[in-house]
């Protein structure tokens, strides 16, 4: 029976014996048996968000739509700074006429090869053939040498040009209306002459003197015109009008005042079409914008954009547009004052109105009120 029991125990330690070595052998790389309920893989939970409190990172909810900032709007240049510019940039100029004919009157011996220099210049410069023979016949008789009483060439010169381009004329531009309604500048000008942008240029002009303007984009057919007008607008906080691309411009243009009048603008600028295939065509499109606007308020100024380095071809246009419109002021865009000075002497008397604005540059302030004398003096340095 003894033996029985320690056979028995035996048997038992063998067999422990034998499960420690396999248990032994499996974690050291021998083949184990397949996994049972028993298994040590432990598959861990999903780790839940800690509270908000705990971790201080709020939970993503429902998205929120942050609000457009509001654009930062430009402040235009006042009209002192820009007179002041103009004239630098004039001065500057190299080569203009008006230092070419005081270079040859101030020759010791003006003989009619010098005269002859003298009008050419004016003629090079676009000033036309009779201003250019009232100016010589002028000069002649001024500049005769008489002993020692000879006047100075710079003055005589100055006096000369000033009268030519004539400070008489009235200048101002016509902005406001009457009877609480709105002025209304109609902007008129072949394409490619800078007319949509003399609109925006005008536009920072009145908003640097405080007043509020509408713009009407009826050049429905251009829509790089449209959305070039709309940037300007943007730039200043200013309301812009604008009407379906190929739409009827009077429409566009009735609607701008129609607006102008009804938030109390105190001025509405409409750009028009600039196409000239036909006068016929021309004449009755910008005739029927002007009759529409006319319902709302009347047209105050319609301002004529010319490029001046065109020379000829510019007074061309501008006869075009005196038949079609009752032009009231000249626009001359690109006036470097290097070669063609002279068209605003040869413009104003083709037409019989005042040049009342000159730009000089590409930069959004670089138009300016003309005057006279400031453009004479800054001719000659």
């Amino acid at each position: 029976m003894g033996d029985l029991i320690y056979l028995i125990v035996g048997i038992a330690v063998l067999g422990v014996a034998l499960v420690a070595g396999l248990l032994v052998r499996t974690r050291s790389g021998g083949k184990a048996a397949p996994p049972s309920a028993g298994t040590d893989v432990i598959t861990r939970p999903p780790v839940e968000p800690a509270p908000e409190a705990e971790t201080g990172v709020e939970a993503p909810a429902e998205a929120v739509e942050a609000e457009p900032e509001a654009p930062v709007l430009e402040r235009p240049e006042g009209t002192a700074s820009r007179m002041q510019r103009l004239r630098q940039r004039l001065a500057g100029s190299q080569g203009g006429f008006g230092r070419g004919l005081l270079s040859l009157i101030s020759r010791e011996r003006l003989d009619e090869d010098t005269w002859e220099s003298i009008e050419d210049t004016l003629l090079t410069a676009d000033v036309g053939v009779a201003p250019t023979q009232q100016v010589v016949d002028n000069l002649r008789t001024r500049l005769r040498v008489e002993g020692a009483s000879r006047p100075d060439p710079r003055t005589v010169l100055q006096e000369e040009l000033t009268t030519l381009v004539d400070p008489t004329m009235d200048r101002r531009l016509q902005i406001t209306g009457t009877d609480g309604r709105p002025g209304v500048v109609l902007v008129v000008g072949v394409n490619g002459s800078g007319k949509t942008t003399t609109v925006g240029k005008i536009a920072r002009i009145l908003v640097a003197e405080d007043k509020r303007v509408v713009l009407g984009a009826a050049d429905t057919f251009r829509a790089a015109a449209v959305d070039q007008l709309a940037t300007w607008g943007e730039r200043v906080g200013v309301e812009v009008v604008r009407g379906p691309e190929n739409g009827d411009p009077a429409s566009v243009a009735f609607e701008a005042v129609k607006s102008g009048v009804d938030t109390g603008a105190d001025t509405v600028i409409v750009d028009t079409a600039g196409r000239l295939q036909n006068k016929a065509g021309l004449m009755d499109e910008l005739g029927k914008v002007k009759r529409v606007i006319e319902k709302q308020a009347p047209v105050t100024e319609v301002l004529l954009v010319l490029d001046a380095t065109t020379g000829q071809n510019g007074l061309i246009q501008a006869r075009v547009f005196s038949e079609v419109v009752d032009v009231t002021g000249i626009v001359l865009t690109k006036l470097d004052g290097s070669a063609k000075g002279g068209i605003v002497v040869a413009v104003q008397r083709e037409l019989g109105v005042p040049v009342k604005l000159v730009g000089l540059g590409e930069g959004p302030d670089d138009l300016a009120p003309f005057d006279a004398r400031a453009f004479v003096d800054a001719l000659l340095g």
